[in-house]
């Protein structure tokens, strides 16, 4: 068959025909393809932990937890940093000067580097400052504010580069002001972005690191370097903490798939930990807190200190210590923390601190209460008492300290619930959802020697997710709880107290009652509503000088007598190496504040 070729064809295949005769060159092969390059894998390390914490917002009580402390310290930026011995130390990559300025009104000034700026390429600037300041100031549940109530102006200069902050009056500890800033163009007009925006993530990062990823059902939080971060880059190109339990973590660093973990220090664990070969190495770490028990003093069964002491006299500290944190430290002081340096007891002669019934039942039936001499219950007001406890249902240790102060109650004849609400609602609200903790092995009861037996307290009952912000809270209630329409008051508390600040700017965060001011006229209610303004004197002096110790001691003395919490113990974590991670991170506990995550930008990956 003949192929019929149309005329526009044949005049295109003469074409080509004569300009290829004309060429004196030959016609060009087309290029090979490309060969490709293998793409490198990220060099990765992984982190175990215990677990993710409620959010990563560090300025929180609810958020309190060794990774919220490691994203801090990697993502936020600070304008001083705490050395190893807590002394603060200009960090020159947020700003290169910050000094008093004037005196009469008391005035920092901060001159910000100019290459600072957010991920978001947002600069880190005035804003960030005047963010901070506000939220500080006015949001309940927040940890150190004192400071920051002090301040009556935050002036912008240069553009937003350079900061004037104005205080009342004179603050020595100013230099502990303004760490971990947030990215204030994101937050600022975002509802609930205090909490909200920072329950899963860090929306920008201002550090060496940022969050790319939050993963709460895999239990994972994954940093990658930061790519627009104008200093020195991360060795690392990721760093991936994971969460993992006591079982699973020896079989994780014997296969390789952990490189160093960050678990509560515990007999369990160094059982766990002490068959591999070759053994890692295991350093103790203090955590920035301690785990204190609060008594509700502006109202309910507790409001007399007579009843708070004579609360405390019914329990066993050391029982309920061993039993939950048993490598954890002792507390027996308001302020300081066992594990810092200068640290002694406060407590006086008479201070309720072991269990002792009869010291118990004679303040208790001084307050008005009685005791039934045949069933051993307590009763007021001519009714049975019963007391509500609360603790975080994202922080299982203090739900297991919750369960065994029922416990020790119940077996002395006191009725007690123990309910489990979010930890931001437990710690900002002055009443929360009546939700029942999880179920999880409790503690063996305790019996007061000479007392009732014990019984089980109210059975728990599964808690539903954490409310997250801005939603309705889950209808499930604890039985037996009567829950109003916005929900139940606690009488006691299982809650954080952060450490390794100022100490007159702690104390007077933690018990001092914010006044109401113009830029503050509703002030919010402590987390335990303790308000004594006898202190204030003390805790005023303690702000604008250097803490005398005698001042301190006073505070100490008032609180010891008032007792509006409880001081049960710091919290210690294990940090544990192989000798391959060792060699390339060297890490240790690292200072108080940060944490064995603090220097990670400088790490590598372990061989192999």
């Amino acid at each position: 068959m003949r192929m019929r070729v149309s005329g526009w064809a044949a005049s295109v295949l003469a074409l080509v025909v004569a300009l290829a005769a004309c060429s004196n060159e030959p016609v060009a092969p087309p290029p090979p393809a490309p060969i490709p390059t293998p793409q490198a894998e990220p060099t990765r390390l992984v982190v175990g932990v215990d677990d993710m914490g409620a959010g990563f917002n560090p300025h929180l009580l609810a958020h309190q937890s060794p990774v919220t402390s490691a994203l801090a310290t990697l993502v936020l930026p600070s304008v001083f940093r705490a050395d190893v011995d807590g002394t603060m130390r200009l960090d020159p990559t947020i700003a290169t000067s910050a000094e008093v300025t004037a005196t009469e009104p008391f005035t920092v000034s901060y001159e910000l580097n100019l290459e600072a700026s957010w991920s978001s390429n947002a600069p880190i600037a005035a804003e960030d400052f005047v963010y901070l300041w506000e939220q500080m100031r006015s949001q309940p549940g927040v940890a150190d504010a004192a400071g920051y109530r002090l301040i009556t102006e935050v002036r912008s200069r240069a553009g937003g580069k350079a900061v004037d902050v104005v205080f009342s009056h004179a603050y020595p500890a100013w230099q502990h002001l303004f760490s971990d800033l947030l990215p204030a163009h994101i937050l600022k007009d975002a509802p609930g972005s205090w909490t909200g925006a920072l329950t899963d993530g860090i929306p920008a990062s201002g550090g060496p690191f940022r969050v790319i990823q939050v993963d709460r059902a895999r239990g994972e939080v994954l940093l990658a370097r930061n790519d627009l971060y104008w200093d020195t880059p991360t060795v690392l190109d990721e760093l991936l903490l994971r969460r993992l339990g006591p079982q699973e973590l020896a079989p994780a660093l014997a296969a390789g798939d952990v490189d160093v973990a960050l678990p509560e220090a515990g007999p369990a664990i160094r059982t766990e930990l002490g068959g591999l070969q070759p053994a890692p190495q295991l350093q103790l770490s203090p955590e920035p807190v301690v785990t204190q028990l609060g008594m509700r003093a502006d109202g309910g069964p507790l409001a007399d200190a007579r009843v708070r002491r004579g609360i405390a006299m019914l329990l066993d500290r050391e029982a309920i210590r061993t039993a939950v944190a048993p490598e954890s430290l002792p507390a027996d002081a308001f302020a300081v923390a066992p594990s810092q340096p200068g640290y002694a007891s406060t407590a006086p002669p008479d201070a309720p601190l072991r269990n002792d019934p009869a010291g118990a039942a004679q303040l208790l039936a001084s307050a008005g209460w009685s005791r039934d001499l045949t069933t051993g219950r307590w009763a007021v007001a001519g009714g049975p008492v019963s007391l509500v406890i609360g603790a975080a249902n994202e922080r299982a240790e203090d739900v297991d300290v919750a369960r065994a102060v029922a416990e020790q109650l119940d077996a002395a004849g006191i009725d007690v619930t123990v309910v489990a609400p979010a930890a931001a609602e437990l710690f900002g609200q002055a009443a929360v959802p009546a939700i029942p903790p999880s179920p999880s092995p409790s503690p063996s009861p305790t019996p007061q020697p000479g007392g009732p037996p014990a019984t089980p307290v109210t059975p728990a009952a599964p808690a539903p997710s954490p409310t997250p912000a801005g939603t309705t809270a889950p209808t499930t209630t604890t039985p037996g709880v009567p829950a109003g329409p916005g929900g139940v008051e606690v009488d006691l508390m299982v809650l954080p107290r952060t450490v390794g600040g100022d100490l007159g700017s702690e104390l007077a965060s933690d018990y001092g009652c914010p006044a109401p001011t113009t830029l503050v006229p509703d002030p919010p209610r402590p987390p335990a509503g303790f308000c004594f303004p006898a202190l204030r004197p003390a805790l005023d002096e303690l702000l604008s000088a250097a803490p005398r110790p005698e001042t301190a001691g006073a505070v100490e003395q008032v609180l010891w007598a008032q007792l509006p919490f409880l001081p049960l113990f710091q919290p210690v974590d294990l940090v544990v190496s192989t000798p391959a991670a060792d060699a390339v991170t060297g890490i240790g506990p690292g200072p108080l504040t940060s944490g064995p995550i603090t220097g990670a930008q400088r790490w590598r990956a372990p061989a192999g």
